[in-house]
This record gives structure tokens, sequence and C-alpha cells, in this order.
């Protein structure tokens, strides 16, 4: 899976391309990252963050994540149970067959494991099963039909259909066998400490020689870690044994059987679970920075000027001159109060000689002045002149209210941008002016793309 600093910038994009409204504009934040250090990674991740200022993001992300580790570590802990169990009914009666005890424990493990292998080594390359995709899949594990968790989900299955998951099954399926395994030494050491077992073997078809030969090859591995391996003459007295046989002999036997379950059962699955993590971080997710999305703001962030005599300015976009009509305004100000009382008049002033015909509509905020300009407009003919504050970001809640101004309202929609007159001194001049030339630039791009008149004043200049 992808990294949660990858998952979360991921998941910024996708909101940004379904036009989510974040509690940070992305634009502001991209900006400001503009003039900043770090690698281009570093960046995107931090730009992130910025955007999802709040945590609600990062929020849906940590739940997803949390529940499907919730999920893994619950089925870890019924398997170990289960393993601890399965041996400790297997294990009541005193007298147990040494052989048939060691097939139970490693016969269907070693064949599990075995064809493990030959399918990583057939495989190579596949994408992860369907089935566990579906299993962990995290629209059963969240409800929500917001469109954060919407998109966190679908973030989520993207990165169960990728190639690399196929090791992080592997290694969920090594870590159940482990906690099976793990349970079953649990087990024997449990009842070896509190009950005393006889161990036999019989056979058929096996000689005494056949067994001596066989329990010394089993017992060659555990050896050479220091598990004690019963001698040929303790082999030979334990067959058909139906009664309690001396101590030392059945030590033997209970130090061969722990051995055994260590070194052919946890250690091999120990190794594979290793080798599943190793690989599954060698071909984890990794965030596709070559996508138009990324590339566009990269490309931003890298924008300058290597040689003035080679450079070429690209005009910026310009907003059309606003054409003022002779009917009667409407004049209304966009989410920010203005310093001056009849604001308007610098912009109508030099264009018509009746502002007598002018309705003051006042400040247009939340949704309830939006339905009530509406209203007027389906029923009044007028021009609206929009006074937008240098304040006002043209982001996405702000353009769409300046969309629905400007199809209403019948005799059209003129902009007049203002300045903040409180910034008289030439400190604080200086000190907004970078900032103010910026934000203006973005309304003529954002009223240019609309075919929006702006009204031309002395009051704001670039």
């Amino acid at each position: 899976m992808l990294s949660p600093q990858d998952q979360l910038t991921e998941l910024v994009r996708t909101l940004e391309t379904q036009q989510h409204v974040f509690a940070t504009d992305p634009l502001l934040i991209t900006e400001k990252l503009q003039n900043e250090d770090g690698k281009p990674i570093q960046k995107l991740h931090r730009r992130a963050s910025r955007i999802d200022s709040n945590g609600a993001l990062a929020r849906v992300l940590g739940k997803i994540d949390g529940r499907i580790k919730g999920i893994m570590v619950v089925m870890s802990v019924v398997w170990c149970i289960s393993g601890f169990l399965g041996l400790f009914t297997l294990l009541q009666a005193n007298v147990v067959n040494f052989f048939y005890v060691l097939v139970c424990l490693l016969g269907f493990h070693t064949l599990m494991l075995a064809g493990w292998l030959v399918m990583t080594l057939l495989n190579q390359g596949r994408q992860s099963p369907s089935w566990f995709a579906s299993f962990v899949s995290p629209s059963y594990l969240i409800r929500g039909k917001d469109d954060v968790t919407q998109a966190a989900v679908d973030l989520y299955e993207r990165q169960l259909q990728h190639s690399g998951m196929r090791w992080y099954l592997g290694r969920f399926s090594h870590q159940l066998w482990l906690a099976t395994l793990t349970g079953m030494l649990f087990a024997i050491i449990f009842l070896l400490i509190v009950r005393q077992y006889s161990f036999s073997w019989e056979s058929t078809l096996l000689s005494d020689q056949a067994l001596i030969t066989l329990t010394q090859v089993l017992g060659w591995l555990p050896s050479m870690v220091g598990f004690g391996v019963p001698d040929n003459a303790a082999i030979v007295q334990s067959r058909l044994v139906t009664d309690a046989m001396p101590l030392s002999v059945a030590r033997q036997w209970a130090s061969l059987l722990i051995g055994s379950l260590l070194m052919y059962g946890i250690v091999p699955r120990v190794i594979a679970w290793a080798f599943c993590a190793f690989m599954f971080r060698r071909k984890k997710m990794r965030l596709d920075i070559k996508l138009p999305y990324y590339q566009k703001i990269l490309n931003f962030w890298q924008r300058h000027v290597v040689d003035a005599d080679d450079f070429t300015e690209v005009a910026a976009p310009i907003a059309p001159k606003a054409t003022v009509s002779a009917g009667k305004k409407l004049v209304a100000l966009l989410e920010y109060p203005s310093e001056q009382d009849n604001w308007w008049q610098k912009g109508l002033d030099a264009n018509t000689d009746d502002n007598s015909e002018i309705e003051n509509f006042g400040i247009v905020d939340d949704r309830d002045d939006m339905d009530r300009l509406t209203v007027y407009l389906k029923t009044h003919p007028v021009q609206v002149l929009l006074g937008i504050h240098s304040k006002a970001l043209p982001d996405r809640g702000t353009l769409r209210k300046l969309d629905q101004i400007a199809a209403h309202a019948k005799d059209g929609l003129i902009v007049q941008l203002l300045n903040d007159e409180s910034d008289t001194t030439d400190a604080l001049q200086q000190k907004f002016s970078q900032q103010q030339n910026v934000r203006y630039q973005q309304w003529q791009t954002a009223l240019s793309a609309r075919k929006i008149g702006l009204v031309s004043t002395s009051t704001y200049t670039a």
C-alpha cells in the first residue's frame, strides 16, 4: 500500500478533481510552497497536510487502515487459540504416538508452505487474488456517503488491486500460520510442564533400523541448536510403549518434538514472512508524480526565468472591460464588507449619470443570502455590480456563488475589485502589495474564463 503521506496526497488529488471544498484553499497553499525548499515529493506531502488543516482526510484514512489492521489482529488471535486448543485436544492421552503427533503438527503446514513456494515461483508479477481484496474491502468496514469517505474507499480499493499486494497477502497468510504454530508451541510447553507423557512409535512396514535412521535425520537440525535427540537404545525401547517410560527417555522425545516444531515449522514460516515483507516493501505502490495533476503543480513551483534575453513572457489572462448599462443596477458585496458606504460610485460614476436607480443589496455570504438574491433577480431585470474585496479568494465556493449570480442576472454581471483602504502606511502597502497583485491576477483569470466584465477603477491597481 501507499505510505500514509502518499495516501493523503493521493486523496487530495482525487478530491480536488471532484471539486471538493477543503478546509484550506489549495491554490493559496500551492502559491506559498513555491518559495519553500524541499524535494518535489516532500513538498507535495507538505501541500496535502496543509490543505487538510483540520485533519478530516487523515482521520478517514486512519479509520480505514485501523479497521483493516484490527481484522488481521483478531484473526491472528483466533488462529493462535485454535492451534492451542487443537493440540491440547490431541495430547489428552498419557501415551502418545510421537510420529503421529509430529505429522499432525507439521504435515499440512509443510504441504501448504511447499505449495506457497511453488505458486510464488510460477505466479511472478501477478496481481493479488480478488478474493482477498473483497475480504478486506473498505466498503464493508466503513459506512459513509460523503465524498471524502467514498474517495478514501476508492483509494484503498485501487491499492488492493496493485500487483505488489500479493506480497502483502503472503505476509498475512504466513502471519496466520505463525499464530497457529505459536498456539501449538504454547500448548506443548504447558502440557509438558503439568503432565508426564510417554512417547511411543509403531509401524507395520518400517523396521527398527529404519526408524532409527529417520529419527536421527529428523533430529539433525534441532540438535544443531541444542535440542536433545533420543539415542538408538531409546528409540528401540520406545516401540509399542503402553505404560510409563523412564523420565530421561521421555524428555529426549519431548525435546525433539519441541525442536522439530521450532526448526521445521516456526523458523521456515518466519523466513517466508520476512521474505514477503521485504518484497512488499520493494514492490509497494508508489505515488505517481508523473500524472498531469502533479506535473502541473511541480511545473508551477519550478517556474523561473533562466535567461532574460531568451525568456518570452506569456501574457496573463485579462478580464474583459465591463460595459455599464443605462438601466437599473443592483450592487452587492461578496462575502466581505466595504469600508466605504458608496463604494460602487467609483465604478459607476464614470459610466452613468444616473445613480438613483441603484438597489443596494448588502453583503452576499451564506446560503440564505444567495437564495434571497436569486429570488430577487428572477423577478427584477437588473444589472448586478458585485464588489469583491482583496481578501476574497477565488476558490471553488466563491466561484460557485459568482456563477450562480451571473446565471440569474438578466441584464448581466460586472465585477469591481476593492482594495483594503486601511493599508495606507508605506510599510503596510509594501507588505501586502505582492499578495494583492497575485490575488488581482487570480481574479483576472477567473473573470476572463467566465467572460465577466471588470470595472476599471483607480482604487485597485496591479
